[in-house]
């Protein structure tokens, strides 16, 4: 029975805890425990996450994830069930909108015939179509919208992690509260993962899955790993009028907005020279004021007379060398797994990175779906897989 030690119990180490102890005609058994420092997840990106999910992307490995998700969390109840215990994570499928200016258009368009050569359910939509479908935005300075039709919107990331929590657990999986602070190696191997009480968790298998904290991880093994952690605010607010059939929106200016039941949520990314690494979790209050609000009343007319009603702040997992997801062995190490920097995707992506890794471990390659693309050669041969569409 080979001994695996998970470090990160949110979503993405949850779900590889949850695929690799279901029982399989393989046969092997293995002994699985996750140490998550906080049961509480009160910095989790799983816990903070805005829990969306997309078709739309411009690379065909993380639309074939998300196509993986889309599919798993429809039927979620039943790939999940413990017993009586059906869990339901509250997915709908509004689809999501990115709009695009002139400066835009060209890449709009390149991604519209990618996704559709691989079955994405996508429509592309010029001003009127947008104004007829939509009669509360506002078109100006666009040349087109591309909106999802179907297989996209958003859930309960909190709902979803403990879903596969849960499972994991009811499958004998261990969830041990702890700080990882170290790992032991011995020439090519990992022996053990160090706790900071000062014991020693055996392994014959490491996984880092520790989230905006994975170089540390990464770093006890002497690998470097070009993932930080990227803060990033979420501001939620209430509006007098209803926006019928509002998608998930994305502004050509930036920010992003979407119904959460009687009130919407919103965001933005930084600019690079004001997104540093490691940042503390704080809310940029100031950008909501001179920022966002201006431009999302500009884009929708009724949002002038908002009000903010809460905000929050959590991190992006961000691979700052090409914004998508590291997957697999490190050549210098035999049994470390990285499933990391997922930049911004992971809750969408954790059905396929988690089946994926389990899968890795289980029978030294994939059978679901080939992975491959997000491996760390691509990162030491310095062959960047660039996702155009991060926000």
């Amino acid at each position: 029975m080979r001994r695996v030690v998970i470090i990160g119990g949110g979503a993405i180490g949850s779900a590889i805890a949850c695929f690799l102890s279901e029982s399989t005609e393989a046969g092997e058994v293995f002994d699985i425990t996750v140490v998550e420092r906080d049961f509480a997840y009160t910095q989790a990106s799983s816990a903070l996450s805005a829990s969306s999910i997309r078709q739309q992307f411009s690379s065909p490995i993380n639309i074939a994830m998300s196509q993986h998700g889309i599919a798993f969390f429809r039927d979620i109840g039943e790939r999940l069930r413990v017993g009586d215990d059906t869990p339901d994570i509250g997915l709908v499928e509004p689809g999501y909108l990115y709009l695009a200016s002139d400066a835009g258009e060209a890449v709009l368009r390149e991604n519209h015939a990618l996704q559709k050569a691989h079955a994405v359910d996508v429509a592309l939509l010029a001003p009127d179509e947008l104004k007829a479908r939509f009669p509360w935005l506002s078109t100006d300075g666009l040349v087109f919208g591309s909106l999802g039709l179907s297989g996209e919107g958003w859930y309960d990331g909190y709902s979803l992690l403990q879903a596969f929590r849960h499972k994991a657990v009811s499958q004998g999986v261990r969830y041990v509260q702890a700080h990882a602070t170290g790992l032991r190696r011995d020439g090519r191997r990992l022996t053990g993962v160090v706790l900071d009480a000062g014991g020693v968790i055996e392994a014959d298998v490491v996984v880092n899955a520790a989230g905006a904290w994975a170089a540390k991880v990464a770093g006890w093994a002497g690998i470097a790993l070009s993932v930080h952690g990227r803060c990033r605010s979420v501001f939620s607010f209430s509006c007098p009028e209803t926006l019928p059939g509002c998608p998930l929106l994305i502004d050509p200016s930036g920010f992003w907005l979407r119904p959460e039941g009687r009130q919407f949520i919103c965001g933005f990314a930084p600019p690079a020279d004001q997104d540093p690494d490691d940042a503390p979790l704080e809310v940029d209050h100031r950008a909501f004021e001179e920022m966002l609000w201006p431009a999302m009343a500009a884009r929708v007319p009724a949002f002038e007379a908002i009000r903010m009603t809460g905000a929050w702040a959590g991190y992006y997992e961000m691979n700052v060398f090409d914004h998508n997801a590291i997957l697999g062995l490190h050549p210098d190490c035999d049994n470390l797994y990285f499933a990391n920097g997922f930049s911004g995707h992971g809750l969408q992506q954790c059905p396929a990175a988690g089946r994926g890794i389990a899968e890795l471990i289980r029978f030294g390659g994939y059978r679901s779906l080939d992975l491959s693309p997000l491996s760390f050669a691509r990162i030491l041969e310095n062959r960047p897989l660039l996702e155009k569409n991060v926000i």
